[in-house]
């Protein structure tokens, strides 16, 4: 089912004013069985743009992602983690929500959802339109981020495609907080695919990596 993209925020930033264009109140946060955390303080610089055989091969195989008969038609496929829920961004295109839609270049398209695994964080699926190179679009899509900084870019490979890699962070001004974020690219001849992942904060991002690298190493065109 097709909905508006989510946004993830802290419980404390939601008394300052509501998270998603167009809803008239705030859905509270549901209550959520909290998953395995690593021990590590928020990072306040550039999370190293690496990342192990181990931790891809941790996440267990579930749906796949992208093609014909799946939660979103995209340009690329890939294989989700086990009990990640994804769904089609709803109008997209959309000229209202277009500061929660689009980012830099690219705009969203589907969103998989982490809680039932007990993390609090998103994988998200943008595109961005034309055949340049997929590290421009990435270059745009972080600048556009606000707060964003400190990011480390590498080439690397998705599945078997060219891809370039991005890890950064993001300080949120209203919870006074750093996080580490980061994302993929590959070009296809629909436009360059991004694929980020986020997280609630540093440690809700790290544990979710796993689900990630999954992504990254499974990517398909079509």
């Amino acid at each position: 089912m097709e909905h508006p993209i989510r946004i993830m925020v802290p419980a404390a930033a939601l008394l300052v004013g509501g998270a998603l264009a167009g809803c008239g109140e705030v859905e509270p946060l549901p209550e959520i069985t909290q998953g395995a955390r690593p021990t590590a303080a928020p990072a306040t610089t550039a999370p190293k743009a690496t990342a192990t055989a181990a931790s891809a091969s941790s996440a267990v195989a579930g749906a796949s992602l992208g093609g014909p008969g799946t939660a979103c038609a995209l340009p690329v496929s890939f294989t989700l983690a086990e009990q990640w829920e994804p769904e089609a961004v709803k109008d997209p295109e959309n000229p209202e929500f277009a500061a929660l839609m689009r980012q830099g270049p690219a705009t969203v398209r589907c969103e998989a959802d982490a809680k039932p695994t007990g993390h609090v964080g998103y994988l998200r699926v943008w595109t961005a339109e034309g055949k340049g190179p997929a590290r421009t679009a990435l270059e745009g899509f972080v600048k556009a981020e606000k707060g964003s900084s400190a990011a480390v870019y590498r080439e690397t490979k998705a599945g078997a495609l060219p891809a370039t890699e991005v890890t950064y962070t993001v300080h949120n001004e209203v919870m006074d907080e750093t996080k580490e974020e980061r994302a993929f690219a590959v070009a296809t001849p629909k436009g360059t695919v991004i694929v980020h992942l986020g997280g609630l904060d540093t440690a809700e991002h790290r544990a979710m990596l796993p689900a990630y690298e999954l992504a990254r190493t499974t990517v398909k065109l079509g």
